[in-house]
Order: C-alpha cells, then structure tokens, then sequence
C-alpha cells in the first residue's frame, strides 16, 4: 500500500476534535481554556509552516545549510530550556547550548551513519527529522533534571557542606543531588519504554503505518528511536551538569548564587 495521505478537509475534522478537552476545561472552570486555545492554534500555524519550510529545505538538501538549521534549533532549544528554570540565564545558557549541540550532533551521525549506514548523514531528509526528535526528547529531561539538582542543592546546603567538610571531592559532595536529579528526570522515561508496543504504541512508528511503512520496518525504527533518545537525553545532561558546574561553584567548592533575583525574593 502507498503512503496515505490527510486531506486539509480531513486535518480539519480531526482538529474538531479540540472541541471535547475545550469544553471540559470551560466546564470545569479550570482556567486553562485561553492557554489550550492559543497552544492549539500556534501548535497547528508552526507544524503547517514548518512543514512548507521543510519541503524547500529537502529539495535544497544543502549539508551546510542543515547544520546551520541545526544550531538554530539549538538556540531556541537552550532559551526554552532555560526560561523554563529558575536560573540565572548567564549561568546556564551556554552549557545547555553546548550540550545540546554536542549531544544531537554526535548521536545524529553515529545513528545515521552506523547504525542506518547512510553515506550522506547529512542528507535533509533524514538528519533533519532525528535532529528535531533528539531536541525535543532533550529538553523535557533538561528543564526537570536541571530544576531539581540546583534546588535540591539550594535547600540541602547544610549537607553538601558537610560532605566537603569530612573529606569528599566536589563530584562525591554533589553526588547525591545529581542522583535525584536523574531519578525524577528518567524515570518517566525508563516506565514509557517498559510499556511501548504492549499498553502504548508511540506516535512515531503510527505516523509511519498510517504513511505506509510495513509495520515491522516501523517498529525497527521506533526501537532506535527509543534508545538514541534515551542516550542523548542522558549525554545532555552529564555535558549540562558539568559544564554548568564551572560557572556555579568557586575555587572552595562554595555554590555561588544561581537562582534569578526574582526566584530568590520569593523564597525569602
């Protein structure tokens, strides 16, 4: 069977379908519907623009170009990731960035070029979608783990000193703060892959069905896709964490202030 297309009349008729959660958070009173609106219309004017731009930048198929794509993919990423945190931006931006870039680059051309065994591992139509499938994965796990490592830090000071104080390096002093940190971020993770193809079916490989691929292609696929965004979530992170530590702690191993002025009123 070929690939099965959506008609712009069937895209709308599935998007009818909003109306359902839209009611129950009018209903409800939940104060939500204004934001779910919003997010539903620009969800659907950036994925249709997008999808224009995509189709010129396939047909373009610059190696270049797509790096630069990449890198501006990786700004908007980081700023995201950052605004979603209590952070001083000066503080994270740049070892989120780094660890971004770094990570997408290097997971991008081991799964393109080993593991599929592309020659053009910088081809549009393949680097393109793996690259936007690693951000995304990435900043959910980012935001959460970077979140709980400097707060928990931040609460349990009086520990990390005391750490210090009997004799344990910064990395051993930081250890257990950076185990939550990975806990709470990758649990969600680990459970979602425990499920997949018994209670869920990810939307990955049923974009593929419904497009056409034989299904045992598709779970090919989606099993690859599970597990390079599992590692770059993870390589993000260490690269984060640690680059971020040069800017957070002094020659001592004293944290230095992180948090935003505003974050800091608040607790105060």
């Amino acid at each position: 069977m070929g690939t099965v297309d959506l008609t712009y009349l069937g895209l709308g008729a599935g998007l009818l379908l909003m109306l359902l959660p839209f009611y129950f958070l009018w209903r409800y009173r939940t104060g939500l519907l204004g934001a779910a609106v919003l997010g539903t219309v620009r969800m659907t004017i950036q994925l249709l623009l997008i999808g224009i731009y995509l189709r010129f930048l396939f047909k373009w198929d610059c190696a270049w170009v797509n790096l630069l794509w990449m890198t501006v993919m990786a700004l908007i990423a980081s700023h995201t990731a950052v605004s979603r945190t209590s952070l001083k931006r000066s503080v994270l931006f740049m070892p989120v960035f780094v660890g971004f870039l770094v990570t997408v680059l290097l997971v991008a051309v081991y799964f393109l070029g080993v593991v599929m065994g592309l020659d053009e591992v910088f081809a549009a139509r393949f680097f393109i979608p793996i690259v936007g499938v690693l951000f995304g994965n990435m900043l959910t796990v980012n935001i959460m783990a970077v979140n709980v490592y400097y707060g928990e830090l931040s609460r349990e000071q009086q520990m990390y000193y005391y750490l210090l104080g009997n004799g344990a390096t910064r990395f051993e002093a930081t250890l257990p703060f950076l185990r939550s940190a990975v806990i709470k971020s990758f649990s969600p993770c680990i459970a979602n892959m425990a499920v997949l193809g018994i209670v869920s079916f990810p939307g990955t490989m049923i974009g593929q069905i419904l497009g056409g691929t034989i299904p045992e292609v598709a779970i090919k696929y989606q099993l690859m896709i599970s597990v390079i965004t599992v590692v770059s979530a993870m390589l993000s992170l260490v690269i984060t964490i640690a680059l971020s530590s040069r800017r957070t702690f002094d020659a001592y191993g004293r944290l230095l202030p992180v948090f935003r002025e505003e974050n800091v009123a608040k607790k105060v």
